[in-house]
Formats: C-alpha cells, sequence, structure tokens
C-alpha cells in the first residue's frame, strides 16, 4: 500500500461473453463501502473476467444469502489473489482475506488505526464477519483483546473453513473471544475501550443505529476516554430494496450519533467525494502527530483523512 492507494477497493465487476451474443453482462458485486450498480457515474470500472472468479460455496442460511468467491491471483485487479465473504441478495462484500497478506487496502485498515488512540481494555467489534478487522488488528498490536459478536452463526461457520479463523483462534486464544448472537447486546465486564461497528443487514445500516438511544446505549458500554468507529454506508452499499439510498441512511446515522456525541463525530471519506461511502470517529480528534507515530507505516496516511461532521440542520 503507498500513500496514493484508494481506502476502498475498486467495484467488482465480472465479465463473461455468452457464446450466442457480442453483447458483455456486466455483473457488479459491490463491497459494503462501494459505489452500487444503481450509480455506475460515481463508479470506477475494474472488471474481472469471469474465468478469474471461482465461487467456493453459497447457500442460504436463516440471516443471510452467504457466497465466498475466489479471485484468481493471475487476474489484473486490486483484488486478485483474494478471497471475499459476499452477504445480501446483491452480493454486498463483508470481508477480504489474501493468503500473503493482512491489509486489505479498504475499510477493515482504516479500523486497525484505532487501538493506539485508546485507554487500555477490550476492543469490542459488532459485526465481526469473517474477521478481517480483527486478524489485522491481533497482529499488529500483541496488548489488544478482542471480542467479537455476529448475528449469523453460519457467517463464523464460513470463516472458520474458508477465511482461516479457526487457525486465529487457536493462535489468539487468549485475546480473541468470538459470540453470535445481537451485537447491540454486546457487552463485558469491565466496558470496552474501543468499538468497531460494522452493523449491514439486507445491504444496509441496520435501522437501530438511526436511533439516538441506540448509541446512548453504546457510549455506556465505553470506558473514560473510549472511543468508537463505525462504517455508516453511503451510496456505495447496494440495498436489497433499491427504494431505500444508502447516502440517505449515512445521514441519518450520522446525525442520530451527533445528539449523542455532540462536535466529537470526525468522519473518513475517500478523496471529499461525499457520495462515497464513509467511516466514523467518535470522540476528540487526537494528536495527528502521535497518532501517526504510533501507527504501522502502511496505515500512517489515514491520520490525515479525517474531518468534522457537519450538518446543514
Amino acid at each position: 500500500m503507498n500513500l496514493g492507494a484508494p481506502l476502498f477497493p475498486p467495484q467488482i465487476t465480472f465479465l463473461h461473453h455468452p457464446p450466442s451474443t457480442a453483447t458483455t453482462i456486466h455483473r457488479l458485486i459491490p463491497l459494503k463501502s462501494l459505489q452500487s450498480n444503481s450509480q455506475p457515474e460515481h463508479c470506477d470500472d475494474g472488471g474481472i473476467p469471469i474465468e478469474h472468479v471461482k465461487t467456493l460455496v453459497k447457500f442460504k442460511s436463516r440471516h443471510n444469502y452467504i457466497r465466498v468467491l475466489q479471485v484468481s491471483r493471475a487476474a489484473d485487479h486490486p483484488l486478485a489473489g483474494s478471497r471475499l465473504l459476499l452477504l445480501d441478495a446483491p452480493g454486498n462484500i463483508h470481508s477480504i482475506s489474501y493468503l500473503f497478506k493482512s491489509l486489505t487496502n479498504a475499510y477493515f485498515d482504516v479500523f486497525a488505526t484505532l487501538p493506539p488512540i485508546l485507554p487500555p481494555g477490550p476492543i469490542g467489534i459488532l459485526g465481526f464477519g469473517a474477521g478481517s478487522a480483527a486478524k489485522i488488528i491481533l497482529e499488529l498490536y500483541p496488548d489488544a483483546v478482542i471480542h467479537g459478536w455476529e448475528l449469523d452463526p453460519s457467517v463464523i461457520s464460513v470463516a472458520r473453513e474458508y477465511f482461516g479463523l479457526e487457525k486465529i483462534e487457536k493462535k489468539y486464544s487468549d485475546r480473541l473471544k468470538i459470540y453470535t448472537g445481537n451485537a447491540l447486546n454486546a457487552a463485558v465486564k469491565e466496558k470496552f475501550a474501543g468499538i468497531l461497528i460494522d452493523l449491514f443487514s439486507k445491504g444496509c445500516v441496520i435501522p437501530e443505529l438511526q436511533d439516538a438511544a441506540t448509541w446512548e446505549k453504546l457510549r455506556n458500554n465505553l470506558k473514560r476516554g473510549g472511543r468508537m468507529m463505525v462504517n455508516v454506508g453511503g451510496s456505495c452499499v447496494e440495498p436489497d430494496d433499491i427504494r431505500k439510498d444508502g447516502s440517505v441512511i449515512m445521514e441519518e446515522t450520522l446525525k442520530a450519533m451527533q445528539k449523542v456525541f455532540a462536535g466529537e463525530i470526525f468522519v473518513l471519506s475517500l478523496d471529499d467525494r461525499k457520495d462515497d461511502s464513509s467511516v466514523a470517529m467518535t470522540g476528540r480528534m487526537p494528536d495527528v502527530g502521535e497518532w501517526r507515530k504510533k501507527l504501522p507505516r502502511p496505515l500512517k496516511f489515514y491520520v490525515d483523512m479525517w474531518n468534522p461532521y457537519t450538518t446543514d440542520d
């Protein structure tokens, strides 16, 4: 990764040419933090020939339509060599894994910048997925202890079989605990030093996060000086219901957060494009220089990408 690297990988477009026609069919499978195919004017079309993509598993669980894809290392694409967890009917990407590296060049890496600005204590991950953020944090920060919540036990099963989670659990058995159930009920005995929130359902940030009462409850689970980082979605996210607008839901989520963390919401977006997906952070802005010093080199440039959240209301 370099300073010019994009925050979120380009949208995946699988291309194939049926023998009966010369027309190219584009099937867009967006990352949760990428543009949806309903708004192509904002998208970079980074096509992957269909022969470079293999479906390893697909099935419907109680909560999700789950797919695991393997992108060939031969593909001319930033996600070459990756394994992807897709959920929801449109196929938003919820986890990215590489065989020989932990960083993803996606918002999971941004989540991994949080530990150096937290007080001592456990970190909660609400919306664990296949563990992309947890893996990075455990490898980079030897003192980090993570408690992760995932609603769907089938997602955890897939993560263990296809994303190496079982090996990670054994390696960090004293620092990683995973629970299945409603993440909004997450709690630990001593409260959280930090909480990472990545809660989506049917392609949207869950509606509870547009309610200030939810954020008040979450804040009460934080230690003094604790912080949250939140994937708040955006127009990049493709909802199951095409009548819903990811950018509107993102703004409603940020407004609900602002009611609880007044003047202490910061947003990281890509190249100041407000129609892109964003990550929000609570708390006062830390000393940028000190924060940067504590981060591994590939993550240092993220500290300069945060801006205070403002609303026209």
